[in-house]
């Protein structure tokens, strides 16, 4: 009997569309994404937010357009920014045509709330004139009567009949440049729409549980949910939903990848809960290298280890190791083998300098390949 390796994720095919310079599905890395939460009337503020979601390895932005005065606003801040700029769109459909002309890489709507089938056309037609994808966004707290008459409450069928509908709609007018979320605030009903969608279209899927609270709670709730759905294959675009600084949602993002190796970016920083055989303070060290590391987006992995039960084994599987010791004698491991000692006095400093150094190292290394 052949056993699948353990680690292999193997991801659902499907078709690629693009937002804007970023590939979505086939065989792209899977996008990471947040959503600005400023007025998008006060450009200065979303732009300045926007960047500091690309600094923080954003791939793609979302930003609200309610109104013709935000529609307005989102070509000066597009001009303004690297990311594409996906336009979240709802109810009236001239938003969507002034968001595509605005220079928009995609329309987050429901081609079923925009109106009649002439205002879709015009709204597909405007997407496809400015080379603009879309995203159909499927949210349990807002299903259609129809639905909810027919299945009595929010469940998997009705989400996942919803996303056909529109789907349909769009493939009626020849238009099949989109992407597919079925979210929900419940982790058992996202996971079991997206894995009902997931069987029925080839369509890329945008994952993510909405509204899934504050940074912690949020957090948990979000890996339990996305992170079953990702080791099963399924999922494009990723998006975290926090009640917190949109930044968090990227991080958390990339953690969730990284945890399942589908995609890296920065320092993986492996270390333990500490307790009394530390020789160092574990906790506080962790926490002032993932303040003093945040900068480096080059992927590389980092152990900080309390004691020698399972520093040595950890370091060995790491690209830069740090084991505590006896008498303020730490081992520090390079590429998985002991390479020098240092004592309590700047540990932080040293270490830092060490993952800079390797994360150079790395980038040049890369940038050599491409050559």
């Amino acid at each position: 009997m052949s056993i699948r390796p353990y680690r292999d994720i193997i991801r659902r095919k499907c078709r690629q569309i693009m937002v804007g310079n970023i590939p979505v599905g086939g065989d792209a890395p899977i996008s990471v994404q947040s959503m600005t939460n400023t007025l998008t009337t006060d450009i200065k503020a979303t732009i300045e937010q926007i960047q500091d979601l690309e600094n923080a390895g954003a791939d793609i932005v979302r930003v609200s357009c309610p109104d013709e005065a935000s529609t307005k606003a989102l070509k000066e801040i597009i001009k303004n920014v690297s990311a594409p700029i996906i336009a979240d769109i709802h109810f009236h459909f001239k938003r969507g045509i002034e968001a595509a002309e605005a220079g928009a890489a995609c329309l987050r709507i429901n081609p079923g709330n925009i109106g009649s089938s002439d205002r879709v056309r015009e709204v597909v037609a405007a997407a496809r004139d400015h080379g603009c994808s879309m995203r159909i966004g499927v949210n349990a707290g807002s299903l259609e009567k129809h639905l909810l008459e027919k299945y009595g409450e929010p469940c998997p069928a009705a989400m996942v009949e919803s996303a056909l509908e529109h789907a349909r709609i769009l493939e009626d007018n020849n238009f099949h440049e989109f992407k597919i979320s079925v979210k929900a605030s419940d982790v058992f009903l996202a996971v079991a729409a997206y894995q009902g969608l997931a069987d029925a279209c080839d369509y890329p899927l945008h994952v993510g549980i909405t509204e899934a609270g504050g940074l912690r709670a949020g957090t948990v709730k979000s890996s339990i949910g996305m992170g079953m759905l990702l080791w099963s294959g399924i999922g494009d675009t990723i998006r975290v939903s926090l009640s917190a600084d949109p930044v968090e949602e990227i991080k958390v993002g990339f953690d969730i990848l990284k945890s399942l190796d589908l995609r890296h970016r920065g320092v993986r920083i492996i270390s333990c809960p500490s307790c009394a055989r530390q020789a160092y303070p574990v906790i506080k060290t962790v926490e002032e290298l993932e303040k003093r590391l945040g900068h480096i987006s080059t992927p590389l992995s980092l152990s900080i280890i309390g004691c020698v039960v399972n520093g040595p084994g950890e370091a060995r599987e790491t690209d830069i190791g740090l084991t505590g010791g006896g008498n303020g004698n730490h081992m520090v491991y390079l590429n998985g083998v002991t390479d020098h000692k240092i004592d309590d006095d700047g540990i932080i400093d040293h270490i830092v300098e060490l993952v800079e150094a390797k994360a150079a190292e790395l980038e040049k290394e890369n940038s050599q390949h491409k050559i």
